[in-house]
C-alpha cells in the first residue's frame, strides 16, 4: 500500500513539475515575444536622441528649376473666412499645380526609361539608407565645371572603408548654397553655356555596379555637369535610371552632415503611376543631439502668461 502510495506520489510529482516546466517556458515565451514586439520602440527613442537634418529646399513659385519646365502655380481656394476669390470658407486649403521634377525632388527610373519603376513602385526600405557623402565642394569652388571622378570615390573609401551595398551616396558640392538665386544656381557664362558640377560615368558605373548602392543625390539641378547639359546631354541621369534606381536632385545642407555614419530618410506621395514628385529627405547623424539646459520652472509660469 505504501509502495503504491508512493509511486503515485512520484507520478503527481512529475506531472506537476513538467506542467510547471511547460508554463514557465511559455512564460519566458511571451516575455520575450514582449521584449521583441517593443524592440522597434527602443530603436525610435534611440534615433530621437540623434541630430537631424533637413536635406529639403522648400518650394514655390520662382524656385530654381529646369528652364524647360513651367513656372509653379499656387492659389488659395478655402480660406477660414468668407473671400470673394475663394470657393468657400472654414477651413485654410490650397491648389498647387507644378512638375513633379520640383524642389527637392525624386527622380524614378520611369522618368527616363519607358516601361520602368515610377514612383508609386518605389519600395519602402528603399527610402531608409546608409548615407555616404562624397564631399567635393573644395574642389567645385576652384572649378565650377568639376566632375566627381572614381578616383575620388576610392579616395573615400580608403579614408572610411567599403561603401556600404544599399547606400545612398550624395556629392556635396556645397552648390546649394546658390540657392534660391536660378541664375547663380545655372551661372552662364557669357556665351550661354551653363556652368555647375556633375558627375562622371565611370564613377557612377562603379557605385551602381561594384558597390551595389540603392540610390544617389546632388545639390544641383542636373546628375550631369552644365557643360553637358547645355548641349542637351542627359546620358549621365540616363544610365543611373536604366539601372531601375532612382535618383534624388536639388539637395541641401550636405555640409551638415559627416561624410560617413548617417542615415538618411527619402520620403515622397504616391502618385500612381508618377514619374517623380518632390520629396522630403533627412538624415540623422550618428552624434548625440545637445540637449539644452532645463529652464527653471518659474520661467515656464512667465512664458505662458506672456503667451
Amino acid at each position: 500500500m505504501h509502495k503504491k502510495l508512493h509511486a503515485a506520489f512520484i507520478c503527481v510529482f512529475a506531472v506537476a513539475l513538467c506542467r510547471a516546466s511547460v508554463l514557465d517556458a511559455e512564460s519566458n515565451r511571451t516575455a520575450s515575444a514582449e521584449a521583441d514586439s517593443q524592440q522597434l520602440w527602443k530603436i525610435q527613442k534611440l534615433l530621437a536622441s540623434k541630430k537631424f537634418v533637413d536635406l529639403t529646399h522648400a518650394f514655390a513659385p520662382g524656385i530654381p528649376h529646369w528652364s524647360g519646365f513651367p513656372e509653379e502655380t499656387h492659389k488659395t481656394i478655402y480660406w477660414y473666412d468668407k473671400r470673394p476669390d475663394t470657393m468657400g470658407s472654414g477651413f485654410f486649403s490650397e491648389l498647387f499645380t507644378h512638375v513633379g521634377q520640383w524642389g527637392t525632388h525624386v527622380d524614378p527610373p520611369a522618368h527616363f526609361i519607358k516601361g520602368l519603376r515610377t514612383v508609386d513602385q518605389i519600395d519602402l526600405k528603399e527610402m531608409i539608407l546608409p548615407l555616404v557623402v562624397i564631399d567635393v565642394h573644395a574642389e567645385c569652388a576652384k572649378n565650377a565645371d568639376y566632375t566627381l571622378p572614381l578616383e575620388r570615390v576610392k579616395k573615400w573609401e580608403k579614408d572610411h572603408g567599403q561603401i556600404p551595398v544599399g547606400a545612398l551616396v550624395a556629392m556635396r558640392t556645397d552648390w546649394s548654397k546658390r540657392w534660391p538665386d536660378a541664375a547663380k544656381m545655372e551661372n552662364k557664362d557669357a556665351n550661354g553655356t551653363a556652368r555647375y558640377p556633375g558627375w562622371t560615368l565611370p564613377a557612377l558605373k562603379y557605385l551602381y555596379e561594384e558597390r551595389r548602392i540603392t540610390a544617389s543625390g546632388h545639390e544641383t539641378t542636373d546628375t550631369d555637369p552644365g557643360l553637358a547639359t547645355t548641349k542637351d546631354d542627359y546620358s549621365l541621369e540616363t544610365y543611373i535610371l536604366s539601372t531601375n534606381h532612382y535618383q534624388i536632385e536639388l539637395l541641401t545642407n550636405l555640409d551638415q552632415l559627416p561624410e560617413a555614419g548617417a542615415i538618411v530618410v527619402v520620403s515622397f506621395p504616391k502618385p500612381r503611376g508618377g514619374s517623380g514628385f518632390p520629396a522630403r529627405v533627412f538624415a540623422i547623424l550618428p552624434q548625440r543631439l545637445k540637449r539644452r539646459k532645463s529652464a527653471p520652472q518659474a520661467d515656464f509660469g512667465v512664458a505662458a502668461k506672456a503667451r
